[in-house]
């Protein structure tokens, strides 16, 4: 069964760039037709779709945070990459990544998720 494992710094200054990394065992990430999401849940709000990367490497962006995402992978590691840049304190949230169907989806199978705060 696969299972993904978020990771994150936990603190981030703002102005400064987030980097998360999401490792998944139990598949490939290059197997399938699959969509890799990443996906955040800001303190008291709903789910947000960031950004994906598909099982053949195609990058999708949520179009307020396209200037800002970078999703990538590192297909060695098995592991899935964002990067957010210029964080403020609104990007506070959990961030989660998750395998799913369709692009865009804030469900399918998700993991955990790792906390970052921004702030001074």
């Amino acid at each position: 069964q696969v299972q993904l494992v978020e990771s994150g710094p936990g603190l981030v200054n703002p102005s400064q760039t987030l980097y998360l990394t999401c490792t998944v065992s139990g598949d490939s990430i290059t197997a399938g037709v699959y969509f890799w999401n990443w996906i955040r849940q800001p303190p008291g709000k709903g789910l947000e779709w960031m950004a994906a990367i598909s099982s053949s490497g195609a990058t999708y962006y949520s179009p307020p945070l396209k200037k800002r995402s970078t999703v990538s992978r590192v297909t060695a590691m098995n592991q899935i990459t964002l990067q957010l840049d210029s964080v403020t304190p609104e990007d506070t949230a959990r961030y989660f990544c998750a395998r799913d169907v369709q692009v865009g989806s804030t469900g399918g199978i998700r993991g955990q998720g790792t906390q970052v705060t921004v702030s001074s």
